[in-house]
């Protein structure tokens, strides 16, 4: 019981109102208007105030305040697509959003090791050119080919993807861009626990980054909300040097939940040779 209290705590500002809670995050990240700012430039309060969503949305003051406080936990989809315009959220925000107000079905849990079908698994290896994996909601990866494990040699342990950035040393120097790949994984993470808040190796997960890391601890208080995008991505390799990889996710239908990951370098490009070099790596030590 002592871990998942403990996460919870941190997940909600050390009460249980997460609805309240990503609400009053989500309104301090917004700028405000210039006209609502003082002669000087500035406000005392961070964002908006009460005030500001309540009428954007189309709210009273006091229906909003109930929301944040707790006291009002059952808003209505109308009430949420308004909330969720005012606060300017994205898709996947959006989303976290109806799901904190209980308006999404829960979906079907999967033990780890029995989720990746055997053909999906030999369509990895198939993509001998190709780094190829598969991730669950906890960004554990469940499933990787020949090149997607050389990619990642770097790590101590190539497992999970947020303990790879948070945990491990090699974080800092393989993501070059390191800071936008941490608030990825915990954006990620966060729309993660909209979808199951009490999943088991999620909630060890998060009480071993908040443990150990406090640029985590950080990037969590934000609560900002977001799942994979197409972002070129750059990675320092320790074998091949800089790669820029571009990459699509996929939702794999049949199991909820998990994604397939591929990467891939524009022909002809100074990135396309590099991994066709870490190819050549990984068929090397399938041979050994």
């Amino acid at each position: 019981m002592g871990r998942r209290r403990r996460t919870v705590d941190i997940m909600d500002g050390n009460d249980r109102n997460e609805l309240g809670s990503f609400l009053r995050a989500r309104r301090a990240a917004l700028r405000p208007q210039p006209e609502a700012l003082s002669s000087s430039g500035h406000r005392r309060v961070p964002g908006l105030r009460r005030e500001e969503v309540a009428v954007l949305a189309g709210l009273s003051v006091d229906y909003y305040t109930r929301l944040e406080q707790g006291r009002e936990r059952h808003p209505s989809t109308q009430i949420l697509d308004a909330l969720a315009r005012a606060l300017e959220l994205g898709a996947d925000a959006r989303a976290h959003l109806h799901r904190l107000a209980g308006h999404a079905a829960p979906e079907q849990r999967h033990a780890p090791g029995q989720i990746v079908r055997p053909e999906l698994a030999a369509l990895l290896e198939a993509w001998s050119a190709t780094p190829a994996y598969v991730i669950d909601r906890a960004l554990d990866i469940v499933a990787a080919n020949d090149l997607a494990r050389v990619l990642h040699s770097a790590f101590g342990e190539a497992d999970n993807l947020a303990r790879m950035t948070f945990l491990d040393p090699a974080g800092r120097d393989f993501y070059v861009d390191w800071d936008r790949a941490a608030h990825s994984v915990a954006a990620h993470l966060r729309l993660a626990v909209g979808h199951d808040p009490q999943a088991p190796r999620l909630v060890a997960l998060l009480d071993e980054l908040t443990a150990h890391s406090s640029a985590f601890r950080d990037l969590w208080s934000r609560q900002d909300v977001r799942g994979k995008t197409r972002e070129a991505k750059q990675f320092r390799h320790p074998d091949v040097g800089l790669l820029t990889l571009d990459y699509d996710a996929f939702d794999v239908r049949s199991t909820p939940g998990l994604q397939l990951i591929v990467h891939h370098a524009p022909p002809g490009s100074a990135s396309a040779e590099a991994l066709g070099l870490l190819g050549s790596l990984a068929a090397t030590r399938a041979t050994e």
